[in-house]
């Protein structure tokens, strides 16, 4: 059989896997194998076809890893922010620390604004740093 229908064949499986899993790096190894095709074609050896598809595959993944780390996840919000949690008891009253209760375990939590400090009052969660949240009145 005619190794650039090898080639050929190879590198169309590959692009239709790559349809399938949408990573890009097994679009760069099907155009890889295009080239060495197209090497084979025009009569190149065995040996140069096969440097000139790893070539390609090495610089078309090198290009596919840039150009994935340069786009910029957007952040996810947190999908506690804006739920209900309880007061249970004071950490720091001075610094406004308390321990409220949030999915059945208690959370060390920053008050924000007005508060009356009865038990099972109800706060929002305003934001979330680390394990502390920060808490208030207002829904946001």
């Amino acid at each position: 059989m005619n190794s650039s229908l090898l080639w050929v064949g190879t590198g169309l499986i590959l692009i239709v896997a790559e349809l399938v899993t949408g990573t890009f790096y097994l679009l760069v190894l099907g155009l890889a194998c295009m080239a060495g095709a197209a090497a084979s074609f025009v009569g190149l050896g065995a040996e140069i076809q096969t440097i000139l598809a790893a070539l390609v595959a090495v610089l078309g993944a090198l290009w596919v890893r840039r150009h994935n780390q340069s786009k910029e996840q957007p952040k996810m919000p947190s999908l506690d922010l804006g739920q209900a949690v309880r007061w249970e008891s004071w950490v720091s009253e001075a610094d406004r620390l308390a321990r409220v209760s949030y999915r059945g375990a208690s959370w060390d939590a920053k008050i924000e604004g007005e508060f009356s400090g009865t038990p099972q009052e109800v706060f929002y969660i305003t934001e979330i740093s680390g394990n502390q949240l920060t808490v208030s009145k207002a829904k946001r």
